[in-house]
């Protein structure tokens, strides 16, 4: 089923308003979405950098960052305020143009809040206002993203939701032992790395996902499971609502993974399985790969 929404893509949301409880005592001190990463350029720069540039750099006009409340200083002091004058001084010419260049990147984007932390699913609906009625890109607060080709990951997603004009959700290959950890998808191929989804399902036993998740041509006991990039229309928003409204949780929290699987029964959705890596930062075995891993990954 196709919707006539806007076809292009402006917006992007960034929930990063959580705890960061998995990386504890370490977030008592600094957010998750503030770790440092080295990129492929050398540069020490906090996770939520990378996210925003994967976004820019796919030709996202706009982003919307969902913080807690408290927190809105330190987002801003980083993305839109200059190094105090006596820093300032101190910074090479090359760094003190660079000062610029957040600043820069700052102009896009709009810090939004979640005054209350009930779920990943009440952070996206914080951005329902300021997303507009626009079909607009989800990614994820603690996910970085590397690309297989010249093409980014966020701009093969995005490309996908402009051929079907339907929302899309990026995929990767994932094994059984992993899966209790993701959202998952089953569905029905199309093209070559393409499926329409027939059911969004999150953190399934491998009991059920051996019943109802299995997609053909993929390796037993492995599953075709989210990649953390997501091209959505804003229907979406009202299927938030709805299980906000009626106080619909799961393990304690609103959910976004029902309200995909909503959004898929009323208006279709596609899968697309990402030519690239996608690098968690949220738990410490996994930010230590990604110190590892996307630093190699980046130099290859």
């Amino acid at each position: 089923m196709q919707i006539n929404y806007p076809k292009k893509i402006r917006k992007a949301v960034i929930p990063a308003a959580g705890f960061g409880t998995r990386l504890f005592p370490a977030t008592k001190a600094i957010k998750k979405e503030l770790f440092p990463i080295i990129d492929k350029d050398g540069r020490a720069k906090p996770v939520i950098q990378l996210i925003v540039e994967e976004a820019v750099n796919a030709g996202i006009e706009e982003v919307g960052i969902v913080i807690q409340t408290s927190d809105r200083s330190l987002f801003e002091d980083f993305f839109k305020s200059p190094p105090k004058h006596e820093l300032l001084q101190k910074l090479s010419p090359q760094n003190q143009k660079y000062s610029e260049y957040l600043q820069d990147l700052g102009s896009k984007i709009t810090i939004l809040t979640q005054d209350t932390q009930e779920g990943y699913g009440h952070a996206v609906f914080c951005a329902k206002e300021w997303v507009n009625n626009e079909p607009f890109l989800l990614m994820l607060g603690d996910h970085i993203y590397d690309s297989n080709t010249e093409k980014s990951c966020t701009a093969q997603v995005l490309d996908i939701y402009n051929q079907v004009n339907q929302s899309t959700i990026g995929l990767t290959i994932m094994p059984a032992e992993m899966i209790h950890k993701a959202g998952c998808i089953a569905g029905n191929w199309q093209h070559e790395s393409i499926l329409i989804v027939t059911q969004v399902y999150e953190k399934p036993s491998i009991e059920y996902a051996r019943q109802h998740l299995r997609v053909e041509g993929i390796p037993e006991d492995e599953f075709l499971c989210i990649f953390g990039l997501y091209a959505l229309s804003p229907k979406l928003f009202d299927f938030l609502e709805e299980n906000i409204r009626n106080d619909m949780r799961d393990r304690g929290e609103f959910q976004l993974t029902s309200a995909l699987d909503q959004l898929r029964e009323a208006e279709g959705m596609t899968g697309y399985i990402v030519e690239g890596h996608c690098f968690d930062t949220g738990m410490p075995d996994a930010y230590l790969q990604t110190m590892i891993n996307f630093r190699k990954k980046t130099d290859s």
